[in-house]
Formats: structure tokens, C-alpha cells, sequence
């Protein structure tokens, strides 16, 4: 022992390293900036940094788009329920297991909200996808929400508006799911002609059978900024037209540009711009 370790204690004293759980941050896909989590509740799941509208909780985005107040509170629309697996599919991964998991984790039984609500005192019949649930693809249980939430809007004669946010077709369920773009296009044409209107929310993703079908076929198509709205990806498409595709091809804002959708909305003004779309559809209209 020398005499300077005898005499003089170290000053500094080593410390544990602290563990950060890792749901403190979120790095934006636009910008790469880290985002504190608490943050984007209250920012509307929009980066604080870019304003990057990352994917959102479909329940999320009801709560906010529709009135909650007394007398406005949502109100479920009946579903008729499919049976599961008439395919008994197994990839990897039988069918129904991956239904029990999905249901499991978000508490719905498929990938579908369907609602009557209001919006600013604006009745509406909602159907919602919900990509938390196998990415928001198309099932016969998705096709029944959309054909119920119709035909309610019809009865009710109130506007109908759609929400997206899918991968398309589910493909466990094969040509039962590709029916679906049929059905639902034809309870669309029911409202068309009836003279209803019916307006889309296009959100990040909105792909494949469901962009095929009843989410382009709106009176109004709104999309959110940066959202992907196509039907098959790109890397597919240049592969068979052997042509390099344009920067933003199939985002909202390249869409707007082209023709495709109608206007680009923020999230934060998405509410008052539909409680003034579905004003003045309705203007005039008895009930």
C-alpha cells in the first residue's frame, strides 16, 4: 500500500449506469429527430420538430375527430359477425391463430370501427380501418362494416365518411377478401344514388384492394400530409414499366398535384374542415 492510496481517498465515485426505458422517445420516420412520447398525444401524433404525421391509434382518432359531449356521444353500428377461417388458411401461421393474437393485443375482433357520431354537431355513419389490427387489411369482416355502415347511413339519411389506413386485401382469406372491393363499391354506388354524400379520409398507408375500391371512390378525398396512397409499391411498378418513378410518387401531396385527391389537411384542422364539408353537402337536405 503506498502512501498516497493510504492517505487520500479517491474523489470520484463510480455510479450504475440508469436503464431509460425505451418508450421515453420516438424517432420520426421524417426528420430522424427523437420525440418525447408524452409529447405526441398532445401534438396529435405529429412530430414536434417537422410536423411528420406519424401512424395514429385508430380509437385516438375518433376520440377526436367526433363530438363527445352529452347527447353527441358515438354510437356503435351493428356488424354482422363472418365465421372465422372458412379457408381453415395456414402459412407459417395458422389463420386463426393470427386472428386470436390480433384480437388479443387490440381488443377488436376485426380491423374495422363503424360509428354513427358527429362532427361539430355534423351527423356522420363512420367506418374506420384499423392497421394496428394485421395491418387494416380488407377481410369479410371488414366488408360487412362497410356495407352495414352504408346501409345505416341510408336509413338514417346522414353522410358517410370513411377512414383508411390499410395494407389491402387480407390474403389469408384469398378470393373471399377480393369480393370485398366489389361490395363495398356497390354499397357505395347506394349512397351515390340516393344522393348522400360520402367523403374518405386517406391516412398513411392506404394501399392495394382497399385504394382499388371504396377509398377512391369518395364525393371528396382528403389525404394527410406525407401519406402513402397507392395500389401496388412502387418498386413493383418500375420493375414492370422499366422506368425510374418520380420523387413522392403515391404520396398525398403528389396525388393532390395530379388530380387524385382533393385537398392535403393537417390533422390538427381535419375536424373543422370535415364539420364544413359535410355542412355544405347537406345543406338544404329535409332530416
Amino acid at each position: 500500500m503506498s502512501f498516497l492510496t493510504d492517505l487520500i481517498r479517491p474523489s470520484i465515485k463510480t455510479t450504475k449506469k440508469r436503464d431509460v426505458p425505451a418508450d421515453v422517445w420516438e424517432k420520426c420516420p421524417g426528420c430522424g429527430q427523437l420525440i418525447y412520447a408524452t409529447e405526441l398525444p398532445q401534438n396529435l401524433f405529429c412530430c414536434t420538430h417537422c410536423n411528420h404525421h406519424l401512424r395514429w391509434d385508430i380509437d385516438a382518432r375518433l376520440e377526436h375527430l367526433l363530438d363527445q359531449g352529452e347527447g353527441f356521444a358515438p354510437v356503435v353500428i351493428e356488424v354482422p359477425v363472418p365465421a372465422d377461417d372458412p379457408l381453415h388458411f395456414k402459412d407459417k401461421k395458422a389463420y386463426k391463430a393470427r386472428l386470436k393474437d390480433a384480437r388479443a393485443s387490440s381488443g377488436h375482433t376485426d380491423a374495422f370501427r363503424a360509428v354513427h357520431g358527429h362532427i361539430e354537431g355534423q351527423p356522420v355513419a363512420v367506418c374506420a380501418l384499423d392497421f394496428g389490427f394485421m395491418a387494416g387489411s380488407m377481410s369479410r369482416g371488414v366488408g360487412e362494416a362497410l356495407v352495414a355502415t352504408a346501409q345505416y347511413a341510408l336509413a338514417k339519411k346522414i353522410p358517410m365518411l370513411a377512414i383508411t389506413a390499410s395494407g389491402g386485401a387480407r390474403m389469408q382469406e384469398s378470393t373471399l377478401s377480393l369480393m370485398q372491393m366489389a361490395r363495398s363499391t356497390a354499397a357505395i354506388a347506394m349512397l351515390k344514388e340516393a344522393g348522400l354524400p360520402y367523403i374518405v379520409l386517406l391516412t398513411d398507408p392506404t394501399t392495394g384492394g382497399v385504394s382499388a375500391s371504396f377509398a377512391m371512390t369518395g364525393d371528396v378525398h382528403m389525404a394527410e400530409p406525407g401519406a402513402l396512397i397507392g395500389f401496388a409499391g412502387a418498386r413493383v411498378i418500375e420493375q414492370t414499366i422499366r422506368q425510374t418513378l418520380p420523387e413522392g410518387f403515391q404520396r398525398a401531396e403528389y396525388l393532390l398535384e395530379h388530380g387524385m385527391v382533393d385537398m392535403v389537411t393537417a390533422r390538427a384542422e381535419q375536424k373543422a374542415v370535415l364539420a364544413r364539408l359535410l355542412g355544405m353537402m347537406t345543406s338544404g337536405r329535409a332530416g
